[in-house]
């Protein structure tokens, strides 16, 4: 699933590429990917980009204002499988609902353009047409952004003080923090040396300070890893600069432990046994109930 830093790194590209074209093709190659109907895609043809945003893990293509109603808002989320293809010249194919992967299709008056596609069954990429952000509630709820000057170590203080749930689960809950997902959360907990089943409310003020500091520079270097670069180079430069995250059975960069997994129904978590749990490994019940 893109995270923070790689939406990061497609705004840019986006921004750098659309600003000041005009959208000439706007057309859903599933039907089920748009959440809403009021405005209609169709009035995005003719529509000037301004801008690109990100909200979270959320992409906001910004366009002129549309019939007089101020600025729309194409917002959307990749999901799990999804990803941004780019185009400098658009497939003149037309598009066959629910017979490829691509969501929508997006033109531009040069000639470029680019597709949302979502690979496998399940169909999670969500796209909003609207004419403020806050109109989609998932962004509307999302928490602070971890790149914010105002998230102090005082601000994540605020955030975790009493929450007894784990560090993991806070990390990747949009609600409290915004654009971290299973794969940064990894990595922040490696460098911050935490067991990701710590519970947030056990940290002490120099715990804090410790994440704090982790949460940061993890998401700046990613956020700098992926500057630059054309969207299609994204998720390969995202894979490089994992230390722990997808790596299980390989060697810890920091200890040389092996990094071990805990897998669950439908993702896993990845983790140093060495730097973050004492050396020891943590319950991995699915794999128990295997080796029964």
């Amino acid at each position: 699933m893109p995270e923070m830093p790689e939406v990061q790194g497609l705004v840019d590209f986006l921004a750098g590429r659309a600003t000041g074209r005009r959208i000439s093709v706007a057309r859903l190659g599933s039907i089920q990917a748009l959440k809403t109907y009021d405005p209609p895609l169709e009035d995005l043809l003719g529509a000037t980009v301004r801008g690109a945003r990100r909200h979270g893990k959320w992409l906001d293509l910004v366009t002129d204002p549309m019939s007089g109603d101020g600025a729309a808002h194409l917002v959307f989320h990749l999901a799990r499988a999804g990803w941004l293809r780019w185009y400098e010249e658009l497939p003149k194919t037309q598009l066959r609902p629910g017979r490829s992967p691509i969501a929508l299709r997006v033109g531009f008056d040069d000639g470029s353009g680019f597709d949302l596609t979502e690979a496998g069954t399940k169909k999670r990429l969500a796209v909003h047409l609207v004419r403020d952000p806050d109109a989609v509630p998932m962004v509307a709820t999302l928490g602070p952004d971890p790149l914010d000057p105002a998230f102090t170590v005082e601000a994540l203080a605020s955030i975790l003080a009493g929450r007894r749930t784990r560090l993991k689960g806070v990390l990747r809950d949009q609600s409290v923090l915004a654009g971290i997902g299973n794969a940064y959360s990894d990595e922040i907990l490696h460098a911050a040396r935490m067991s990701p089943y710590l519970l947030a409310s056990a940290l002490t003020d120099d715990d804090v300070g410790v994440l704090h500091e982790a949460i940061v520079a993890v998401l700046q270097r990613a956020v700098q890893a992926a500057a630059g670069r054309p969207a299609a180079e994204l998720k390969d430069a995202k894979r490089a600069g994992m230390a722990v995250h997808g790596r299980a059975g390989e060697p810890c960069p920091v200890c040389g432990d092996t990094v071990a997994q805990v897998s669950f129904a439908d993702s896993a978590l990845q983790y140093c046994p060495s730097c973050q749990t004492g050396g020891k490994l943590l319950a991995d019940r699915r794999m128990s109930r295997l080796l029964r």
